[in-house]
């Protein structure tokens, strides 16, 4: 089957860069697969899980990515992610503090932007439960 170049970083790392077939991504408009010689699109992302099949037919790695963009070109599909996480790297205790520390930041958030702002984190940090819970 075809290949096309996939990348995935965050502000942390590079996640993944490589030859892929296709790669699921958790787009605001709802999820896309993307394809070798997909047409340009350029979107917003939402929580959830990027799943990368690699040139062998499998599964190669599933990423759970929280805002930034994915951009595809006749390059390939660039992610750009706020928060990226290889799901086996995901601890239910990590993410039940981070949920903790976030509901705390939402009570004391004194403007609409910082209200906004933690209520939009702790949406990802619950996608992220419930992945893990799974």
């Amino acid at each position: 089957m075809p290949t096309f170049h996939f990348e995935l970083v965050s502000p942390e790392r590079q996640l993944f860069e490589g030859p892929v077939e296709s790669v699921i991504v958790p787009a605001s408009e709802g999820d896309m697969t993307i394809l070798p010689n997909h047409a340009p699109v350029m979107t917003t992302l939402r929580a959830g899980v990027v799943a990368v099949w690699d040139g062998k037919g499998s599964v190669a790695q599933r990423m759970f990515v929280h805002g930034g963009f994915a951009d595809v070109n006749a390059s390939g599909l660039t992610i750009l992610a706020e928060v990226a996480v290889p799901v086996e790297e995901i601890k239910a205790e990590d993410v039940a503090e981070q949920m903790r520390e976030t509901e705390e930041q939402l009570r004391d958030a004194t403007s609409d932007e910082a209200r906004a702002y933690a209520e939009e984190k702790l949406d990802g940090l619950r996608e992220m439960m419930a992945l893990v819970r799974n």
